[in-house]
């Protein structure tokens, strides 16, 4: 009995230790049991999403495992950096999960949290190292002197810590919460005596909206709870919905989301605030899947025409998914607020519904969801089947949805198997 107890304690030594190896010595192989573990233990995951078949895949394959072996070295703590792998086509469970569309995608965690935005650098293993280097960097900004915030970036928003110490469980934490929002937030810690001014009552945190800087909004919840305070944090760095500009549209799409924008009139801020209601109120789960956009229709005339709508029939709403644009197919300011309608919009996005209907017309037992927009099948002169028996696949009509205004934007086909191209 006590050998077989040893020999129980051997095994159990030995998965442990295998497991150790498995998720901080190389490039590690996730599937859904382990993938939890590993992504929520590990303060920054870059993982690569991919199909052996996908010759894209095939060429970044060994470079992705060499950036890993040289971060393995220069960062030796376990889970400090993690470089990871998702066999798309044996894992489809993740894959759906993560809405991967195109292969190989390189996605970036934090925490367990998953950034938005993607790596799209050089694939080259300077450049990987380089990127993971810079992202194991301090996010926290030390403030030695409290004049200098009034001299912060005002376009930026910026959560400002008031800390007795650095190794204390509140910075800790503050630390934690900065390295998740590190690319919508800056973060900017006094420590010690500088802080004492700010610190009458204890440990201090606040808020800095953009064009404010005698605004701050103090954080009144517990600081060494990581949950509600990363929850405030996330409010205040990241507003859910986002005003697209020829500035900023670029980047937004380097996101690698679709968009669901809302065409409005500079004056009419009744849509914009019914939007904004709607999406908190219904489909802020997707915010991880889909940006939401305002736009202004006078300046984005063009998108419209794509539609074959003007600024006359503002507000509009539409998705663009960097292939094709989908128009909403309800009244904005009638019927938004209905619930459901905007859900089930974004749904058969994601299903693929919106592109299959629009090319084959709608699906047998689903009515119409969207305006379509008819082209003349070949067949049109055969003569009228008028029996009850359905029309063949040839004498059917075809629909084509209006091509994507960003597409320009989209992925380059050069890098990348664009998995919407083969639905």
């Amino acid at each position: 009995m006590a050998a077989l107890s040893l020999f129980a304690l051997l095994v159990t030594l030995l998965v442990e230790l295998f497991s150790y190896h498995s998720v901080f010595g190389e490039v590690i192989a996730l599937n859904d049991h382990n993938i939890d573990s590993v992504l929520g233990g590990s303060d920054i995951a870059i993982v690569n999403f991919y199909a052996d078949w996908c010759r894209f895949s095939q060429i970044l394959a060994p470079t992705f495992e060499e950036a890993g072996k040289k971060i393995k070295e220069e960062f030796s703590v376990p889970g400090r950096i993690v470089f990871a792998k998702v066999d798309c086509d044996k894992e489809t469970g993740i894959s759906g999960k993560y809405r991967i569309n195109k292969y190989p995608t390189l996605k970036l965690f934090r925490g367990g949290n998953i950034v938005k935005k993607e790596y799209r650098g050089q694939r080259s293993v300077e450049a990987m190292v380089q990127f993971a280097q810079e992202q194991a960097k301090d996010p926290v900004h030390e403030i030695t002197n409290l004049e200098s915030l009034l001299e912060l970036d005002a376009k930026k928003r910026h959560i400002l810590g008031y800390f007795e110490s650095k190794t204390s469980d509140n910075y800790r934490i503050f630390n934690k919460v900065a390295n998740v929002l590190r690319d919508d937030c800056e973060f900017h810690a006094s420590l010690g005596d500088v802080s004492l001014p700010e610190r009458t009552t204890g440990d201090h945190i606040s808020a800095r909206a953009p064009n404010t800087v005698h605004e701050d909004q103090p954080y009144t919840g517990s600081l060494n709870n990581y949950e509600a305070l990363q929850q405030w944090a996330t409010e205040k760095c990241m507003p859910l919905i986002r005003e697209i500009t020829f500035e900023n549209a670029e980047e937004l799409t380097e996101e690698g989301l679709p968009f669901l924008i809302l065409f409005h009139h500079p004056d009419d801020t009744e849509s914009v605030d019914l939007f904004n209601k709607v999406v908190a109120e219904q489909v802020v789960h997707e915010k991880v899947n889909i940006n939401f956009l305002v736009a202004d229709g006078l300046k984005f005339a063009h998108p419209l025409h794509h539609l074959g709508k003007s600024t006359d029939d503002l507000p509009i709403l539409a998705i663009d998914s960097f292939r094709h644009m989908y128009l909403f197919p309800h009244d904005v300011k009638k019927d938004l607020g209905i619930p459901g309608l905007l859900k089930q919009f974004i749904e058969d996005l994601h299903s693929g519904k919106l592109h299959r209907e629009f090319h084959h017309g709608p699906d047998p037992t689903t009515p119409p969801s969207v305006p379509q927009i008819e082209v003349e099948s070949e067949t049109k002169n055969i003569p009228r089947d008028t029996s009850d028996e359905p029309k063949p696949a040839a004498q059917q009509k075809i629909t084509s949805p209006p091509e994507s205004t960003f597409k320009k934007l989209a992925p380059s086909r050069n890098r990348y198997t664009i998995l919407r191209d083969e639905l």
